[in-house]
């Protein structure tokens, strides 16, 4: 029993070194840009500093793609009995800032998990732009079949 525990407890290789403890701890992925030509001063990184300022919330990962952002973040434990009305109040500011952007917000860890792992794929170059949109695309579909 001890070597079947061990062995289902065992992390991913492929995984990247952000993702590996990304439920655990605090990551703090910087916000990735799927377009062709990422700006410094980009949408993804006015929404992560924007998100970061809520004191509910101990991590964020944002993800820019041609179309929609992806913001991904984790609650506060004290805080997660008023999940609910911290996603609705960051989608008004987020409406609010970049009335001009859609915005896919999640709180489920699996989304913020998907989110890292993407987001260390593209910095290692081990995924192209075309597949990592078609990824980015995974995640928001996977995030509406678990709403």
């Amino acid at each position: 029993m001890v070597i079947m525990l061990l062995a289902g407890c065992a992390v991913n290789e492929e995984d990247g070194k952000d993702s590996r403890g990304a439920l655990i701890k605090v990551t703090d992925p910087p916000p990735v840009e799927l377009m062709e030509n990422p700006e410094t001063d980009s949408v993804g990184h006015a929404v992560k500093k924007e998100i970061a300022k809520l004191p509910e919330l101990y991590d964020v990962a944002v993800i820019e793609g041609k179309k929609e952002i992806l913001v991904s973040y984790k609650v506060k434990h004290s805080d997660r009995f008023h999940m609910k009305a911290i996603e609705k109040k960051m989608t008004r500011k987020l409406e609010k800032k970049f009335p001009d952007e859609k915005f896919i917000v999640s709180s489920d860890y699996k989304i913020f998990l998907e989110t890292v792992r993407l987001k260390d794929k593209i910095e290692k170059n081990s995924i192209s732009n075309k597949d990592a949109e078609k990824r980015f695309q995974e995640i928001i579909k996977l995030k509406e079949e678990l709403t």
